[in-house]
């Protein structure tokens, strides 16, 4: 059973507390800036003030602030993965999502264990080393023992130089115990959304199916979280409801995480809402949420929850995608497929919604390295144990910059050696040659180690 305290997205406060803080001048505005560069995180009051910004000069301050926050924690690295969807068969009735049980436009597949291993020889052939698996709400007849069967198939599959390190999970709200099964088949991140947090909005647009019950899926973490599983992601579908009640009810779902269990989520995930196979309510957003308020959603969850990721999908184009970059972004996937098969066979008219990035792997990292920023595949921190609160002990004093620069960096020369292009390693290798150049230290002699162990015909090393 669950048991969702009766205050827990407690709307009024939500409300109460925007309308305290609409409309706050420029020194309040400043005042939660220079707050948030303490990097401590911030209050639902705090966040409140950031979301009234309109002013273009106080703007422009909070995206100056989110990128020294983002570039102090995290410096210039960006993980990579890819979505890897091996059903689209789901018993619920979602109006703004193409998997939805009464959807007959699209085709219904479960992918065979013979299948999921040819799609992640794809992308393990890519480059990739770490996948996000994404099942509709309804499984075959083995039922939850299809995704379990998944995860082994996903870590068996093994390549010249590659193999998948780290299957994060995105499916249906789980048991205590179905919870333990998934931890004990070695998964990263269990990952959910609530979609919206307004119970009005959610009972409207949540119409047949499990889904339905609001409760079961918010406290979905709170179950993982008591299995054991340390590493969470959160997020909502940006569009569905007023985005300023979705930022400051997700961040009363954090507070309540990090009260309870130490440690709030390991990633945020913003998903803006893109059209969907036959879906009317995808296509005309009721909240339709403009690039720039796209981009101050990015930047004042960064400085909400400094220590947090933040993933950013292909949903967005190229060009929304950079511009978050220096926002917040510290996830991205890449040459994503969102319906089941889509790596060998593509049928975008399947896909659970249409994507605004279409570019392949090596692109996206030619484009992100171009940048200056460095492409990391790297997955240590989960196989060491660097997870949940052992984690943040390390990230909260800076540490953790001791391991994910080197081992990002490792990484990245690891896929430019054996999958990159010639255009796309040569801008690569000028790049980690110029980014050890600027270390000093102990992340400098790690960086070298590491990067000469890999030159030497290494894979997979790490501190």
């Amino acid at each position: 059973m669950y048991n969702v305290p009766a205050d827990f997205i407690n709307e009024a406060k939500v409300w109460e507390t925007l309308e305290q803080n609409k409309n706050p001048e420029p020194a309040k505005i400043k005042e939660v800036l220079s707050k948030a560069a303490e990097m401590k995180g911030l209050n639902l009051a705090d966040v409140a003030v950031l979301t009234s910004i309109s002013d273009p000069e106080m703007l422009a301050e909070l995206f100056n602030m989110a990128n020294t926050v983002k570039e102090t924690i995290y410096g210039k690295r960006l993980v990579l993965f890819a979505p890897l969807y091996i059903s689209n068969l789901c018993a619920n009735e979602c109006l703004y999502c193409a998997f939805r049980a009464t959807n007959k436009a699209i085709d219904r597949h479960a992918l065979s264990q013979e299948h999921i291993a040819r799609e992640v020889e794809v992308l393990i052939n890519q480059g990739h080393k770490r996948v996000l698996l994404v099942a509709g709400e309804s499984y075959p007849k083995k039922g939850f023992d299809y995704v379990l069967e998944s995860i082994r198939t996903i870590y068996s599959v093994k390549s010249e130089h590659g193999e998948i390190r780290r299957v994060n999970i995105n499916v249906a709200p789980l048991t205590v115990d179905e919870f333990k099964l998934a931890k004990a088949e070695g998964i990263g991140t269990y990952q959910i959304f609530q979609e919206t947090y307004h119970r009005e909005t959610y009972k409207k647009v949540h119409v047949g199916g499990k889904k339905r019950d609001y409760n079961w899926r918010v406290w979905a973490l709170h179950r993982a979280m008591e299995a054991g599983i340390d590493d969470v992601g959160i997020g909502v579908l940006f569009g569905l409801f007023d985005y300023r009640f979705e930022i400051m009810a997700m961040m009363q779902h954090i507070f309540e995480l990090e009260d309870k269990f130490g440690v709030g989520p390991h990633t945020i995930s913003v998903p803006r809402m893109e059209p969907a196979t036959n879906s009317d309510i995808a296509s005309h957003p009721p909240f339709p949420v403009s690039d720039i308020d796209f981009r101050k959603i990015v930047a004042i969850l960064r400085l909400a929850v400094p220590y947090t990721g933040i993933i950013m999908s292909t949903r967005e184009t190229a060009k929304m995608r950079r511009d978050t970059f220096a926002l917040g972004v510290s996830q991205i996937s890449a040459g994503s497929k969102t319906n089941p098969g889509g790596y060998e066979e593509d049928d975008e008219i399947s896909g659970q919604f249409s994507l605004g990035d279409h570019r392949l792997l090596d692109e996206v990292i030619r484009d992100v390295a171009s940048m200056g920023y460095i492409p990391s595949f790297c997955t240590a921190c989960y196989r060491l144990g660097r997870t949940g609160q052992d984690f943040m002990d390390l990230a909260k004093p800076g540490d953790i910059r001791l391991h994910c620069g080197p081992n990002g960096l490792s990484s990245f020369k690891e896929y430019l050696q054996n999958y990159a292009s010639p255009e796309t390693r040569e801008i690569g290798d000028q790049l980690i040659r110029e980014t050890i150049a600027g270390l000093t230290g102990v992340a400098k002699q790690r960086a070298e180690k590491l990067v000469k162990r890999v030159e030497a015909g290494r894979d997979d090393v790490y501190c």
